[in-house]
């Protein structure tokens, strides 16, 4: 059994080394996805796991596909990009259309992982970036911390944090070069007209609220440079996918 190529159909090796070195970038830029935490109770190594998966996987075909010159992972590969757009487009439209149900998710998430700030040290970080990126404290404001049974005011708590906040709500004091993790400490005892003197007392929903309008254009960029690179690599497999069958059209016996 004997193989002849036409001169005219080949591979472009431009189109297969770039469409690898694209799988390397993209998919190594995106790891950081692995640093999302829980949702609703789900254990943050399910989440870590998941998105590792689908990393693996995608970046296994997209590379060994170009490499391999395998048309089955190539369109695979293909696939699943042209399915990721449509599923972030979709999501963007939906959240857009029912942003008071998207709201409600976001306080419930947070709501639920102010219950659990103390069980998951990555939640606890995720958290107090969030409150001290923002300069906000809760879902709606320092009260929300009542759902923690470490700061609730109730008086069956015996903890030491008990109608406190963590130290991310509080107000930064220049003078001070070593964090204060007890800044917080017994603040909601106080009148809440003093409240402002020593934590945020703006909610991050409300915060959250406030920025998206006015960073839309920052968030619409971000989102149309996320958008290309994926109808880039859309384009590269095509592209290679098209050579391929080129060649193998080019065979004969």
């Amino acid at each position: 059994m004997h193989y002849y190529r036409y001169s005219n159909a080949k591979v472009s090796c431009w189109y297969k080394y770039l469409l690898f070195s694209y799988n390397i970038v993209f998919w190594g830029v995106l790891s950081d996805l692995t640093k999302v935490t829980r949702l609703h109770g789900i254990d943050p190594v399910v989440l870590v796991l998941m998105v590792g998966v689908v990393m693996f996987t995608l970046g296994f075909a997209g590379c060994v596909g170009a490499l391999r010159e395998n048309i089955c992972l190539l369109k695979f590969f293909c696939g699943a990009i042209v399915l990721i757009f449509f599923l972030e487009l979709a999501v963007a439209v939906l959240a857009f259309l029912f942003q008071d149900w998207v709201r409600d998710r976001f306080r419930e998430f947070f709501e639920s992982n102010i219950r659990s700030y103390r069980d998951d040290i990555d939640l606890q970080n995720l958290i107090d970036s969030l409150q001290k990126a923002n300069q906000c404290c809760g879902a709606f404001g320092p009260e929300d911390w009542d759902l923690n049974v470490y700061f609730n005011c109730s008086g069956a708590s015996y903890s030491r944090e008990k109608c406190g906040v963590p130290f991310s709500c509080c107000v930064p004091d220049p003078a001070q070069k070593v964090v204060n993790t007890q800044c917080g400490y017994d603040v909601r005892i106080q009148l809440k007209n003093k409240w402002d003197e020593s934590i945020f007392t703006k909610g991050c929903i409300q915060v959250l609220e406030g920025w998206l309008p006015r960073n839309i254009y920052i968030v619409a960029g971000v989102f149309i440079a996320i958008s290309l690179l994926q109808i880039f690599g859309i384009f590269l497999a095509r592209t290679l996918i098209s050579d391929i069958e080129a060649v193998k059209a080019g065979h004969h016996f």
